[in-house]
Order: C-alpha cells, then structure tokens, then sequence
C-alpha cells in the first residue's frame, strides 16, 4: 500500500482514477483518444513521464480487447492490411521513446498539444484527407510520423484516424484496425519504455491500478455508443480534445 501512496495522496489517486473512467469512455465511443485524454489530464498535477507511464499498460489491455473483439482472424486481416504502417511506425516508436528521458518538459507537452489540436479542429471543421487506394509511401510516411509521436507521448491516435478515415475504411474494420494499430503500438511501447526507464518499479503501480477503471470506462462507452448518437458525441469528444491540446500548448509556453 506504501508503494502506491507514495507516487500519489488518496486524493490524487481518486482524480486519476476517473480521469482513467474518462479515457475508457471516449475510447468505447470513437475507437480511439484514450491516451490523448489520460496523459493530458493526468499531466496538470504530475510530472509528464510519470502520467506516460501511467497510461502504457491501460492502453496495451484497452486496445487488445478492442483488437479482438470480433476474434483473432479478423484481426490478423488487418494486421496483414496494414502491415507497412505497423511495421514503420513500431521502429519509429522505439527510437523515438529513449528521448523521453532528455526532453524538456514544456518541448515534451508541446509536441503532444499541438497535434492534438490540429486533429481537433481538422474533424471539426469538417475537413477531410482522400485517398483513393491505399499507397506503401503515404502508409509509411503517416505510420513515421505516428510511431515518433507515440515513442515520446503515448499518443499515435490522431494520425491513425486520420489515414483511415482517408481510406474510407469501413467502421467495423475501422475500429478493429485501431485496435490492431494501438495494440501493437502498445506492444512495442512497453518494450521500449522498459528500456528507456520510464516505466520501472516505482512507475508500474500506477499503470497497473489504471487498467481496471480504463476497462470499465471503455465498457460504459460501449453501452453510450448503443444510446446515443455518434456524431453528437464525436463533436463532444472533440470539443473536448480541443480544450485539453490548447491547455497543453499553453503549459508549454507558460511553464
């Protein structure tokens, strides 16, 4: 019990707790954003490599069974599909992640805030990338730029959804293909930050007591996404995504 009330007070844990519900939630909605949504809101009251470590094993678990949920050769299809972006984008991420350690912080929140904003007021202005078949190079270079920025954040989500959406994939495989995407980014994002440090002993309770109410809030959004409508709660979500990437573009210029 000392070992978790020592990286946070009662206090602290409650909001990381919900803020883990929160990310599950969107998760279970879109497909995606769960560690955009974790790593922004549990940097406001600690240090940003301890919030990373924190979301690595909640998004490896979240993403496995969002991966699996229509069974295991489903999954291999898309892994197959979309090999070259896994492939490129899994290298990329294990270079990149041994920078986490020499980044200065403000660089760290800036390089997460602003693609996250962009993302957001790209959706929500309606604008949209079209692909009419998928191409090696496109794959490869957006799967470079996602490996880079997830090795260093967690996050890989934004250019992801943005190439499939580009595809017009369709939903189902849209969402598994996240899935399969996230997990084995997830995957390689273990491994490497095992090796740059970052997630060590005194990390590793954090992100193991995050799974559980990841889970259950990946559930509810499941059990949302049957009620609502999508696209009310995707311009929510977005909102949302909006408010938290502008706040860490501020905290990276203000300190």
């Amino acid at each position: 019990m000392d070992m978790f009330f020592s990286l946070l007070s009662p206090q602290l844990w409650l909001i990381a707790l919900s803020i883990a519900v929160l990310g599950g939630m969107v998760k279970g909605v879109v497909g995606f954003a769960m560690p955009m949504v974790v790593i922004s809101g549990l940097s406001t009251f600690m240090e940003p490599e301890l919030a990373l470590a924190g979301l690595i094993l909640p998004t490896l678990v979240a993403n496995g069974t969002q991966a699996l949920r229509q069974g295991i050769g489903p999954a291999w299809a898309s892994a197959q599909r979309f090999w070259v972006y896994l492939v490129v984008g899994g290298v990329v991420l294990v270079a990149s992640a041994q920078l986490v350690r020499v980044l200065p912080i403000s660089v760290m929140l800036g390089m997460i805030g602003i693609p996250v904003t962009l993302f957001a007021v790209m959706q929500l202005i309606g604008w949209r990338l079209s692909l009419a078949r998928q191409r090696k190079d496109v794959e490869a270079g957006i799967g470079a730029f996602a490996g880079f920025l997830g090795g260093i954040s967690g996050i890989w989500g934004p250019p992801t959804v943005l190439y499939l959406t580009a595809l017009d994939t369709e939903k189902t495989e849209q969402m598994r293909a996240q899935g399969v995407i996230y997990g084995l980014g997830a995957v390689a994002l273990v491994g490497a930050h095992i090796g740059s440090g970052v997630l060590r002993a005194e990390t590793l309770p954090l992100s193991l007591a995050l799974i559980a109410p990841a889970l259950l809030g990946q559930w509810l959004g499941g059990k949302v996404l049957d009620r609502i409508d999508q696209a009310v709660f995707k311009k929510a979500t977005l909102l949302v995504l909006l408010i938290v990437g502008m706040n860490l573009i501020r905290r990276s210029l203000v300190g």
